[in-house]
């Protein structure tokens, strides 16, 4: 007698619908592009970073402090207000440093490495025990034949990319 329908296994099908409702009801984090940003937060917000080293590169401050919001609005669901977020960015740059690297035998340099240290301060307003403060660096070597104002402001938008990177890793992934 079979009728070319076949019977539904029903212990598997009541355990597929259970499967997928704990599954929809756990959600606790949305996760962009490997950062974990809670469901509570929502909007960011990123204070101007004035530049406090000792040596200045008058649009580093600009520079940086757009930066950090470009890598929040690409990377994460978060709305970037202008004033106070879910979770706010603040802090200034402390170091713009120019050393020389690879220095030969006739010390003379190879190399020059140019540094720049950003003091950060992460507020969570949603989860205050998150808060932290912390200094990140990051740099960027070119040959020493080449002046720095030649090619300052490519280093400058590698390293920015690279300390924005660093900065949004640590508030927003698990590592």
């Amino acid at each position: 007698m079979e009728s070319g329908v076949k019977r539904l296994n029903w212990p598997v099908l009541v355990f597929a619908i259970l499967l997928l409702m704990v599954a929809g009801s756990c959600s606790v984090r949305v996760t962009f592009r490997g950062s974990s940003v809670p469901d509570n937060v929502r909007t960011a917000s990123v204070q101007f970073f004035e530049n406090r080293a000792m040596n200045i590169n008058p649009l580093l401050s600009q520079t940086f402090t757009e930066g950090m919001k470009d890598r929040i609005t690409r990377e994460s669901r978060l709305v970037i207000r202008d004033d106070m977020g879910d979770v706010d960015f603040s802090g200034e740059i402390t170091g713009y440093d120019i050393r020389p690297m690879a220095i030969q035998a006739n010390a003379v340099s190879a190399e020059t490495r140019l540094t720049v240290t950003v003091r950060v301060r992460y507020r969570n307003f949603k989860s205050p025990q998150t808060n932290w403060e912390s200094t990140f660096s990051a740099h960027q070597d070119f040959p020493s034949e080449r002046s720095i104002h030649s090619i300052e402001e490519e280093l400058v938008r590698d390293i920015v990319d690279q300390l924005t990177e660093n900065i949004f890793n640590r508030a927003f992934s698990d590592w």
